[in-house]
């Protein structure tokens, strides 16, 4: 860094040359550079820069760098102020809507951009996006929380845990749906573990990110909140789902059932999709159509049950080949109960690992197989590799997701010690994990 602290990020000649003309993060700066000339506000950069280049805000919203070289003319046009977020008022709020609460937990949904270092960190809190979304005065009275600051990578099942109690905690004080705002990167963890945790709901929960930090002309934070609060105001399931956009436009949310969602993309904002399964409804025009019939309804008589605990002691073990049966043995030394394999095709691993396999069993650990391939579902009854598995004891995941299958084991673990009782319940639909018969799709989706 600089040290200077009007010029945050700025160093070696980039700093001097702003020095040169007086100025500060905040001010209007023209750049002329040939025949180009670049006019917006100067930002602070990020500190792992290099010293060759200024950073404006043109009117745009847009961001861009100028390298500075002899022929390059920095002009102060103007004083400005710092930027900074400053979120407005709360619109009033109507009475006779329905009451949604907003729970955050950050990620890139709650988050800004750093200019310390360029990346994206937690700084936005739920009340901030309702003030910066009026109109979801339209929508419903928001009721908002912020549980956690906590980029999704970081989440572990204690956060699962204080999730679930939060929203039981909200919907016992008579609200209409819970909407959780959480980085993209695990939401499929967090959906899958609450969809377990949340039983009986007479409201639903709906699980929401942005692929995009709202301070970015690009964001999809906005859409994608306005689409989960709609849902969760007046939708008429009451199960846990996810809203996220449905596809790189600002058309519409798709909203997809907890236990069968995973993220496609790195960075898309259409990037999740629902898997073996459609979503369960959609938002457009801000109007909410169901795309299936079964789902469970909403009753607010019905009273919730929270089950939080879960047991991190299963593993998730990807087969490639040449994969260290070793890896398998370690996780059963060290007390792990279960184990996800994620074989390959209709549910194979190499043949390698069956005396690791088979000491797991015989140890008492549940081994479980999903495939790595995203449609479809598992079939080991095709080929011997399949069959032999079987027999050692190797439980079929049907088209469950492996990270479902993961979360699903912890929750079951954190209710039972009993083995038997926990196979029996792994191979049971509790929250619309797995069906016995997986839809057919010409193509898969994009």
């Amino acid at each position: 860094m600089s040290g200077n602290e009007e010029l945050s990020g700025y160093k070696g000649l980039a700093l001097e040359t702003l020095k040169k003309i007086e100025a500060e993060i905040g001010d209007l700066i023209r750049i002329t550079k040939g025949n180009q000339t670049y006019e917006g506000i100067l930002i602070p950069r990020s500190e792992y820069g290099d010293d060759k280049h200024v950073v404006i805000k043109l009117r745009s919203g847009y961001n861009i760098g100028v390298q500075i070289t002899p022929e390059t003319c920095i002009e102060k046009v103007g004083k400005g102020e710092k930027p900074a977020f400053v979120a407005p008022p709360l619109p009033e709020q109507n009475p006779a809507l329905p009451k949604v609460a907003i729970i955050s937990t950050g990620g890139t949904i709650a988050s800004r951009v750093d200019y310390r270092t360029g990346a994206v960190r937690p700084a936005l809190s739920a009340s901030d996006l309702y003030s910066v979304i009026p109109e979801l005065a339209n929508v419903a009275r928001i009721d908002a929380q912020i549980l956690s600051s906590v980029l999704s990578e970081n989440i572990t099942p204690t956060h699962w845990m204080e999730m679930a109690k939060a929203a039981v905690k909200k919907i016992e004080k008579g609200v209409d749906g819970v909407v959780i705002a959480h980085g993209t990167d695990t939401i499929g963890y967090s959906a899958a573990a609450l969809s377990f945790a949340l039983q009986n709901l007479p409201v639903p929960v709906i699980v929401v990110g942005s692929q995009r930090s709202a301070d970015r002309p690009s964001s999809d934070a906005a859409l994608n909140l306005s689409g989960a609060v709609l849902a969760a105001a007046k939708s008429p399931f009451a199960e846990v789902a996810v809203a996220m956009h449905e596809t790189v436009s600002d058309t519409s949310i798709a909203i997809h059932r907890g236990t069968r969602v995973r993220k496609c993309h790195t960075s898309r904002r259409d990037a999740f999709k629902s898997v073996n399964a459609q979503p369960i409804a959609k938002v457009e025009n801000n109007n909410l159509t169901m795309l299936t019939e079964d789902y469970r309804k909403r009753d607010p008589a019905r009273k919730p049950i929270v089950k939080p605990n879960f047991n991190e002691k299963v593993a998730l073990i990807k087969f490639y080949p040449g994969l260290n049966p070793a890896v398998i043995n370690w996780h059963v030394e060290n007390g792990y109960k279960a184990i996800v394999l994620e074989g390959t095709g209709l549910g194979h691993v190499g043949k390698y690992c069956f005396n690791a396999v088979k000491e797991a069993v015989e140890k008492n650990v549940i081994v479980a197989m999903a495939s790595q391939c995203l449609w479809g579902r598992v079939n080991m009854n095709v080929y011997d590799t399949g069959r032999d598995l079987q027999a050692l004891g190797v439980i079929p995941l049907e088209d469950m997701l492996a990270e479902t299958a993961t979360v699903k084991l912890m929750w079951i673990l954190g209710q039972t010690s009993d083995t038997e009782e926990a196979k029996r319940l792994l191979k049971t639909n509790i929250a619309g994990e797995l069906s016995q018969r997986t839809p057919y799709e010409e193509t898969s989706p994009q």
